[in-house]
């Protein structure tokens, strides 16, 4: 899934948001850069991956 992520500035941004994915249980992080993540999840586990991001600061939706 791609999500959006509002509030992130710099490649500290990037690296709190990583952390934050890799720690779920069954993710695998593709990519994050500022401003989005693109990550393979269960569906049914989109929320807690949306949770992570929010937990780490950041505003985060799924991308259309």
């Amino acid at each position: 899934m791609r999500i959006e992520i509002a509030g992130m500035h710099c490649q500290a941004c990037v690296a709190r948001v990583r952390k934050a994915l890799e720690k779920l249980d069954g993710a695998q992080v593709r990519e994050v850069e500022v401003g989005s993540a693109n990550v393979e999840i269960d569906p049914a586990r989109q929320a807690e991956a949306l949770q992570a991001i929010e937990k780490a600061g950041y505003q985060p939706h799924i991308a259309a």
